[in-house]
């Protein structure tokens, strides 16, 4: 395993981050896809022992299930600083007020509840899990500056987002001399490469790096396409998976599912091996986060690593997308409402 730096600072991550919310108590609020703490410990051993350091979560995750077997995991099989632990925090955890948000007081209570379920004194990269467009965004830069001062967090990272959004945020973080935020956490995949347009050439200008979750497209990107819904987790996405993937876009998706099932057959690798390379083809993706339920996946995505795609691969890959609605960096959830009142439309057009 070779490492890699996290945007421009000196943290040196695995190219491959375990995504932890495969894994947590099916009975804390996550379906039955997820994997509880018998199955999912051995997975990050599997992972720490091929040499993968970077480990992902958040404490929506199962209710805080995930972060609980995730610090299990690294306290019975890692060095604690070894190991780069990323969590994050913004949606609900509790009814009523304050149970949510980017608040002072939720930062405040969030980061102290996950270093409890970690069972750390510290947080490698803490990340708003989406923006909060409810809380000041000066009162939370500061919040987060003050927990990175405390100790308590090392890094601050953001998640999907509008561009100008970021922008705003790593403006006030310069302007207030406030720790500012050193990854982007976004959906960037073969089937979904909407973020090229505004976010990334954003955060290939300031340093940033990305770590990339569904880089399978829930799955589809390993399978063939008529295949590529049948995982247990597409089957209960319901009308999330449609705002992802609508299809509306199936046209294209199928020339691309195409592209990298003849490019894995030429190579003899898996289809995941294909598509996990393009993203490593890209200097501004420093991790996809592989939500990994087999062992298998997690050696596919280690081998991702030493395939290096042609350039007529690249264009077979490339060529056949079509531009599709921009929603992921939406985090108001009546426009998200909004959007999916229109799926059946959107898929008639």
């Amino acid at each position: 395993m070779h490492y890699t730096k996290l945007g421009t600072t000196g943290l040196d991550v695995s190219p491959v981050a375990i995504g932890a919310m495969t894994y947590g108590e099916p009975d804390r609020g996550h379906p039955a896809w997820s994997l509880g703490a018998d199955r999912a410990l051995p997975l990050v051993r599997h992972a720490l022992e091929a040499g993968i350091n970077f480990f992902d979560t958040a404490n929506l995750y199962s209710l805080g299930s995930s972060e609980e077997i995730l610090g299990q995991a690294l306290r019975e099989y890692a060095d604690r600083d070894a190991v780069v632990v990323a969590t994050k925090l913004r949606h609900p955890m509790r009814p009523g007020p304050n149970g949510r948000g980017l608040s002072r007081k939720a930062i405040m209570t969030e980061v102290e509840h996950s270093l409890r379920r970690l069972g750390t004194d510290y947080i490698d990269l803490y990340q708003v899990h989406r923006n909060d467009p409810a809380t000041p965004l000066e009162e939370t830069l500061e919040a987060l500056h003050d927990v990175v001062r405390s100790g308590k967090v090392r890094y601050l990272g953001a998640s999907s987002m509008r561009a100008y959004e970021f922008a705003k945020a790593l403006h006030l973080q310069r302007e207030h001399g406030w720790a500012r935020f050193v990854s982007m956490q976004d959906h960037y995949n073969l089937l979904a490469r909407e973020e090229e347009r505004e976010m990334i050439p954003l955060c290939l200008d300031e340093g940033v790096g990305t770590v990339v979750w569904s880089p399978l497209a829930r799955g589809r990107l390993a399978r063939a396409y008529d295949d590529a819904r049948a995982t247990a987790r597409a089957t209960t996405d319901g009308a999330y998976a449609d705002l992802l993937y609508t299809p509306a876009t199936e046209g294209s998706d199928r020339a691309i599912l195409e592209a990298v099932g003849r490019i894995a057959a030429e190579r003899g690798v898996s289809r995941a091996q294909v598509a996990l390379a393009w993203l490593h083809s890209k200097p501004v993706v420093t991790a996809p986060l592989v939500g990994a339920s087999t062992t298998q996946q997690i050696d596919d995505a280690v081998a991702s690593l030493d395939l290096t795609l042609t350039e007529d691969e690249l264009i077979a890959l490339e060529s056949p997308y079509t531009p599709r609605h921009d929603w992921q960096g939406i985090s108001d959830e009546r426009e998200l409402d909004a959007i999916r009142s229109r799926i059946p439309q959107m898929v008639a057009s």
